[in-house]
């Protein structure tokens, strides 16, 4: 009876002492949050406490993926994209006043933070003022080299800024020639503490019957989710064979309708999101780079359709096209007649997928600061 006691005391000694991460993925489309799912789940399952931070519809998905854990808001970034995707850059340009205020907000809100719990560690994935010179923090990228066209030096220079006030730059990718990235994940780091961590994702893959000829996902920032979807609907709806499209809209309720052959979904949930890729034959997707992670994961053939005017998107799609692994095409030319071109890509496969986590938050478990950072 003594010693259940004292191991209950234990326990409930141990449990207190739980070292606190603060996990903060940017809000801009659903894929920094839901890259983030894994390395939440592995936190839980190595006996941190996780405190998730972001805001908008990564905070929203993340709460209904973990609702026993506590969430924080930051500020936005209310990152959007201009109907011409040529405009990119100059929208970027225009906006960057406040993406400059929004970074010193979360400077602000993480000091607050830090002095209402006792953090030990910040997992940013993208967020640029999400870090402490007390704590020692980590940055998510998969850019260590920053596509913007004629610009590329002036944004690499500065992304590479921002990774160097971190303590460590984990990238969701392979080292080797054999990776997802490519030149964005591996090129010259100068001095940067870049740790490959494998491809994040967090679905597994099963061996299931065909229950969709086409799956069609969409995410990424309005207005060019919401136009991608509406052009797809149109192609789509005389389709013969069966089609899932899910709207990637994170809202209070799941809904779902069916139109002729078509299953449409708001959002799906991550269990019903694996089942859904699982069991189609064909993934039609933005390029983006959290979404390719997945479909690696699950040896799926997909085509791509890059968001307009993003340069990171393109040259993912262009990477794959060469590496004959998935055809793409630009948003305007999109028919379902190219999908002709699928049979002849090999699809994703045979791309190793391991994680050490335990390797990884080695960081969190040391006493102290390695570094300094202003």
């Amino acid at each position: 009876m003594f010693l259940v006691s004292h191991l209950n005391r234990l326990k409930i000694i141990t449990e207190s002492y739980k070292r606190k991460i603060l996990v903060a993925p940017l809000n801009w489309g659903l894929g920094h949050a839901t890259r983030c799912i894994p390395i939440i789940k592995a936190l839980i399952e190595q006996h941190f406490e996780p405190i998730i931070a972001s805001d908008g519809d990564a905070l929203r998905l993340l709460r209904k993926e973990f609702p026993q854990l506590k969430r924080i808001e930051l500020p936005s970034y209310n990152i959007t994209y201009p109907k011409n995707g040529h405009n990119f850059k100059l929208k970027l340009l225009k906006d960057s006043p406040h993406v400059l205020n929004t970074i010193k907000k979360e400077k602000n809100r993480i000091k607050k933070i830090l002095e209402e719990e006792e953090i030990h560690g910040i997992i940013s994935d993208n967020r640029f003022g999400v870090r402490h010179k007390a704590v020692p923090s980590v940055f998510i990228s998969h850019q260590i080299r920053v596509l913007s066209g004629s610009t590329t030096w002036l944004s690499t220079k500065f992304h590479q800024n921002i990774i160097s006030k971190f303590d460590e730059c984990w990238v969701p990718d392979e080292a080797g020639e054999r990776n997802l990235s490519g030149k964005l994940g591996h090129t010259a780091s100068h001095g940067l503490a870049i740790k490959y961590i494998g491809p994040l994702s967090r679905f597994s893959k099963y061996n299931l019957s065909a229950k969709y000829k086409i799956l069609v996902l969409l995410s990424g920032p309005e207005p060019q989710r919401s136009l991608l979807a509406e052009k797809l609907l149109a192609q789509f709806s005389n389709y013969a064979s069966p089609v899932c499209f899910v709207k990637g809209v994170v809202e209070e309720e799941q809904t779902t309708t069916t139109i002729g052959s078509l299953t449409v979904h708001n959002f799906l949930t991550a269990s019903d999101l694996e089942y859904a890729i699982n069991a189609s034959e064909l993934v039609i997707s933005r390029s983006g780079y959290t979404t390719i992670m997945d479909l690696a994961k699950l040896g799926k053939k997909a085509f791509f359709i890059p968001t307009p005017g993003q340069f990171e998107q393109e040259y993912l799609a262009a990477k794959l096209n060469a590496d004959r692994i998935a055809p793409y095409c630009r948003q305007d030319d999109f028919t379902l007649d190219k999908l002709n071109q699928v049979q002849d890509y090999t699809g994703f496969n045979n791309l190793s997928f391991s994680n050490d986590f335990r390797g990884m938050f080695d960081l969190f478990e040391r006493k102290g600061k390695l570094a300094s950072h202003a």
